[in-house]
């Protein structure tokens, strides 16, 4: 649909000025009721009931997640998919401000839903419901069941210090567990007739954290030894040991980093005479890709609610994972930052200000930015055309 793109703004923007109740209850009551990753029952309920009671075709359970959903209102194409988080943090609750990120994505959602209804203008509107970011990554898991096949784009937004349209580093990440087995014998008086696994091990760990000088710089190894044997006087017939194994690119990470750690492992194992087996304990979760178009469109509307976006700060070097990576590299998405704390992340003091009126004001903003990004994708098809085209092109390097 080929529309004034900027005919509907104002509109857009009192429309979820309207919802700012609706951002606040959803934002308080998961504040006062924090649920860990798999288990945000009360959460999931909650938001595609608001969803239900206002025109969304819901469906729960989505991916074998329990908690996870996809609301929808209409059929067309494209499909605008907003992605709402709910997962708390053990023992600090909502930390990392997951209680905002629901409401930013159920308010965009709605909006849309009203000012741009699907028989009307041509699109469908979808607030995803993707738990358990903090955990397994509900989004990993929904991309591999195959929840993003019918959606045209995705937004996101997430609480922190500042406003942001990416341009930080979000990395690869694929943890791996490696177990060597050998054979029990009495430390003191035969060790000779043992196999011993923990010697492996050990040798296998060092080679590893000695395999920066071989590999970019853009890689992280962080590993500990996870069982190394029950008693000092018994060779150790089994020891295990966990990496988390990152890169700035995932393909990097899948076909250089882990072939290369599984080397050094086999290598320790066969200069003792153990066998050694490799499991990922923790789904692959992919870097973050940048669309410099839908940067733009975000930028351009931050701007346009009244809101500074900072340069991207170069010397940041990231080293977080998210599992909107995943997504990214399968539609085109997005994640913006806004800036609705002091607080640290992943503190108290972070769950206690997503239900300040700065925390609530900031998610009432993000909720504008990406209402009126998916609108310019659908007014503007070719903008939506250059994210699908530069998706294409990434993905065939």
């Amino acid at each position: 649909m080929n529309e004034n793109p900027i005919s509907k703004k104002p509109e857009i923007v009192k429309a979820i000025d309207s919802l700012r109740p609706v951002i606040e209850d959803i934002a308080v009551s998961l504040y006062k009721r924090p649920e860990t990753g798999l288990n945000e029952v009360f959460a999931s309920e909650k938001l595609r009931g608001i969803l239900s009671d206002n025109g969304f075709s819901v469906e729960a359970g989505v991916a074998d997640l329990p908690t996870a959903f996809v609301a929808r209102v209409g059929t067309k194409r494209p499909n605008i998919a907003f992605m709402a988080e709910y997962d708390a943090l053990p023992g600090i609750g909502h930390g990392c401000g997951h209680n905002l990120m629901a409401a930013v994505a159920v308010a965009a959602g709605l909006a849309m839903s009203r000012v741009c209804p699907p028989d009307e203008f041509g699109a469908s509107w979808s607030v995803l419901g993707t738990p358990a970011e903090e955990t397994i990554g509900g989004k990993v898991v929904m991309v591999e069941k195959g929840v993003f096949k019918d959606v045209d784009a995705a937004f996101i937004a997430h609480p922190g210090q500042r406003n942001s349209v990416g341009g930080g580093v979000h990395w690869a990440s694929h943890p791996l567990e490696i177990t060597f087995h050998g054979r029990t014998s009495h430390a003191g008086g035969n060790p000779e007739a043992g196999v011993n696994a923990l010697d492996a091990c050990v040798n296998a760990y060092i080679a590893i954290r000695n395999l920066r000088n071989h590999l970019k710089d853009s890689v992280r190894i962080a590993g500990i030894i996870t069982h190394g044997g029950h008693a000092q006087n018994i060779v150790p017939d089994v020891a295990q040991m966990r990496f988390t194994l990152r890169s700035t690119d995932w393909r990097y990470l899948e076909n250089v980093l882990i072939p290369k750690v599984k080397q050094c492992a086999e290598g320790a194992a066969h200069m003792v005479g153990c066998t050694v087996d490799f499991r990922h304990h923790e789904m692959l979760f992919r870097d973050t890709l940048d669309y410099p178009v839908l940067q733009k469109i975000c930028s351009q509307n931050f701007e346009y609610v009244g809101a500074e976006v900072p340069p991207p700060d170069p010397s940041y070097a990231g080293g977080g994972v998210t599992d909107v990576g995943s997504v990214t590299w399968v539609v085109p998405a997005i994640q913006i930052g806004f800036n609705a704390t002091s607080a640290r992340g992943h503190s108290a003091e972070m769950a206690d200000s997503t239900i300040t009126p700065r925390g609530i004001d900031a998610a009432v903003m993000a909720a504008k930015v990406l209402a009126l990004s998916a609108y310019d994708i659908v007014t503007q098809p070719e903008l939506l055309n250059e994210a699908k085209a530069y998706l294409k092109e990434r993905l065939s390097r």
